[in-house]
Order: C-alpha cells, then structure tokens, then sequence
C-alpha cells in the first residue's frame, strides 16, 4: 500500500510535514487549500480512518502510525482552538 507523506501550514504559519499510510487521503484534501480548523479536523480524522482501515482490510491490523500522526495533529490543533478564524491549509502532497 503507498505511503505518502503531505505538508500542513498552521494559522501561525509554520509547517510540519506529516504521514498517511495510504494515498486516499487525497480524496479528502485539495493542495493549496486551506480548511477552516473544525472542517480540517473532520476531514483529517475521515482521512485517517479511511486510510487505517484500508491497512487494517490488508494486513489485519490498523496502522498505529497514523494514530500516532492524527494524535500529533490534534494536539497541535488545540494550540488555535480559541481562535476564532484558524485555518489549516493542506499545502502539497510529497
């Protein structure tokens, strides 16, 4: 199953670059694009379990990576909860 890795910008502007076990992830996300904070944790959390389980379908087992990846991103989500105009923009695909 093809891993792909893609890079988030947060509302302070900085970037990380994270990982989905699978390419579906492209399905819920346009490069470029940002996603007000609660619509991108929706799509985010959809995306990962969407991609988990695809592995899950495979190999028999759910893809702890990705746990790992979307806990990472909702902490750092949790760091512009007060703020009322956040946004999450999906910059690129790698």
């Amino acid at each position: 199953m093809p891993a792909i890795h893609y890079r988030l910008r947060w509302p302070d502007q900085t970037e990380t670059c994270c990982y989905s076990p699978s390419t579906t992830i492209r399905e819920f996300f346009q490069p470029g694009q940002a996603y007000p904070l609660s619509e991108f944790l929706d799509r985010i959390r959809a995306a990962t379990q969407h991609s988990s389980d695809r592995v899950a379908a495979r190999y028999g087992f759910a893809c702890s990576a990705a746990a790992d990846q979307l806990a990472t991103i909702e902490a750092r989500a949790r760091l512009f909860a007060a703020q009322a105009d956040a946004s999450v923009a999906l910059v690129a695909f790698e």
